[in-house]
């Protein structure tokens, strides 16, 4: 088969797969009341959230990692696909280990018995992307190697560019996809998983993530190996431990795990909110209790940047909402998002003012955590025409992760006391840097500079003034609708008039007696009027195809 005709089968299939799910809700997300429908009260040939999940692991690698990023979306996907992807496993049959060994020694440039005194065949764990194998150094030290799966990268490559194609033609053909910007989505997908397919950025994480984290002794960051690590293989030290999910009670009578917990939240947050990352999936699979009663943390692969200025505002945000200040909660998400032209701003208001209200009723409840109410929240502004930025349904699934792990470490853990303490800590730090030598050095000179250049301009303002010579120009008239509109109309009446004109010149020719006939008729008549009715029938059709309704109107907060 051709790349051309393997291209077409594949978005087929994939066309199949978006088509299968259209009605049930699944990339809209927009009714709230749709949204959230028992999957059981769903008609029955519509397809179920785990039969969705299903096909999404079916459609290979790319579309597993869709289903994780789908996940942080609930403008997107109903609540119980969420629920569903939630517990998507990631978990598929080893590649054999001859191609794996052919992997490590074309990546590190070496064969794999010059690299590793011992290197196990059998891995400790297989995903969609990448296998883990335990090795052994040369001298002595234990190491977990991360292996890309063959050819994995030209099929993510492929998928991506499919994929990019049909939320291009979404975004154009349709309402939801210009409300919902499924392009932008694709292109932050995209990039967030090659960078994911490049384990040296992955190596750049941890040992960042090490470094950040060095302030809290109860958490471990496995260092990586530069020596051994290259864009198809990362090499790590070992971390010896438990999965968070499977320690026993005794353990938990020996050894508390408050400070553990407690360590997490606090570091996460440092990490969002001082460092301007958020790490997108730190799920309890993702994290082990060691040997000597540490929390370590892996697999980070997907690492969101955030800007200061974002950065800022979802610290607002999210203080506010755990203080219980919905107002405040409203203003900073109206702010950080994009007004569409249907925004019901009343609607939005009032329900976010009541959710809010409810969460700060129901503190410590595990149905309405600090990460399901940023995920509401994202979901309501959807519904009221508020598209927010992705970064918020980020923080919401972090925490909502987050969350989880700290419950099954320490069910008692009071996560809202922790988040609201931190947030404080967090804005005292953040408020003692702004008052730093450095930043009131760096005001100072902006007010100096405004000072010295104020005199001058005033006196430039005040002669055009007085020499009649002040002018205002608007730009931006040219590509505006209005302008469009105007030509439209314009040529529209012009060849209405030569249509009219051309059909009475035929009119008063047809009494003209001529030699020149066709089909009985005087024939510069008829070509007159043929003429006439070809332009009449352009401009209907015209008129017809061609006129549409301008773009939606999209509005942005203040930055």
């Amino acid at each position: 088969m051709t790349d051309q005709a393997s291209g077409l089968a594949r978005t087929a299939q994939i066309l199949s797969f978006l088509f299968k799910y259209r009605r049930a809700g699944v990339f809209t997300g927009l009714d709230l009341d749709a949204a959230n429908l028992d999957p059981a009260a769903m008609p029955e040939t519509e397809g179920k959230p785990e039969e969705f999940v299903d096909d999404l692991e079916a459609l290979g690698p790319t579309f597993v990692k869709v289903g994780q990023a789908l996940s942080t979306r609930p403008d997107m996907v109903p609540a119980p696909y969420i629920a569903a992807l939630e517990r998507m496993q990631d978990d598929v049959a080893p590649v054999p280990f001859e191609q794996i060994r052919a992997v490590v020694e074309d990546a590190l440039g070496v064969r794999l018995g010059s690299a590793f005194a011992q290197f196990e065949e059998q891995p400790l764990g297989s995903a969609s992307l990448a296998q883990v194998h335990r090795a052994t150094l040369r001298d002595g030290r234990m190491v977990a190697v991360k292996v890309q799966r063959p050819g994995v990268v030209e099929v993510v490559r492929a998928d991506l560019d499919t994929l990019a194609a049909l939320a291009g033609k979404a975004d154009r053909m349709t309402d939801l996809g210009r409300r919902l910007r499924f392009s932008d989505w694709v292109h932050e997908f995209r990039r967030t998983l090659l960078a994911e397919l490049d384990y040296r950025a992955e190596a750049e994480n941890l040992e960042r993530f090490g470094e950040h984290l060095r302030g809290y002794p109860e958490l471990v960051v496995p260092a990586p190996l530069w020596d051994l690590t290259a864009a198809r293989v990362l090499t790590m030290e070992l971390v010896a431990g438990t999965k968070v999910t499977e320690i026993s009670g005794l353990r938990r009578t020996e050894q508390s795990m408050v400070d553990l917990a407690s360590a997490l939240m606090r570091g996460y947050l440092d990490q969002v909110f001082v460092h301007g990352e958020i790490h997108a999936d730190p799920h309890p699979g993702n994290l082990l209790v060691t040997d000597d009663g540490r929390l370590a943390l892996f697999d980070l692969g997907m690492v969101a940047h955030v800007p200061p200025k974002l950065r800022e505002r979802l610290l607002k945000l999210l203080f506010a909402a755990v203080d219980g200040r919905g107002e405040e909660v409203v203003n900073e998400a109206i702010a950080m998002g994009t007004r569409l032209e249907d925004f019901d701003e009343e609607r939005f208001v009032r329900e976010a003012g009541q959710l809010v209200s409810r969460y700060a009723a129901h503190a410590g409840s595990q149905s309405l955590s600090e990460g399901r109410l940023m995920l509401e929240l994202v979901g309501l502004s959807t519904a009221c025409g508020l598209r927010t930025p992705p970064e918020l349904s980020l923080l919401g699934k972090t925490l909502l992760n987050l969350e989880q792990v700290a419950n099954a470490l320490d069910p008692a853990l009071d996560v809202k006391a922790v988040v609201e303490t931190h947030l404080e800590h967090v804005m005292r730090q953040r408020l003692k840097k702004s008052l730093s030598p450095s930043n009131i050095a760096s005001e100072m000179i902006e007010v100096q500079a405004l000072l010295r250049e104020a005199p001058r301009k005033v006196s430039d303002l005040l002669s055009l003034l007085a020499e009649n010579r002040m002018q205002v120009r608007m730009t931006g008239l040219e590509e505006s609708h209005l302008l469009e509109s105007l030509h439209k109309i314009a040529n529209r009446i012009s060849a209405g008039l030569v249509t009219a004109a051309l059909i009475v010149a035929s009119a008063m020719m047809m009494r003209v007696q001529t030699d020149t006939r066709l089909l009985g008729y005087p024939a510069i008549a008829l070509v007159l009027f043929l003429l006439a009715a070809g332009l009449g029938v352009a401009i209907v059709l015209s008129a017809m195809l061609r006129d549409r309704k301008p773009r939606p109107r999209e509005e942005r907060g203040p930055r």
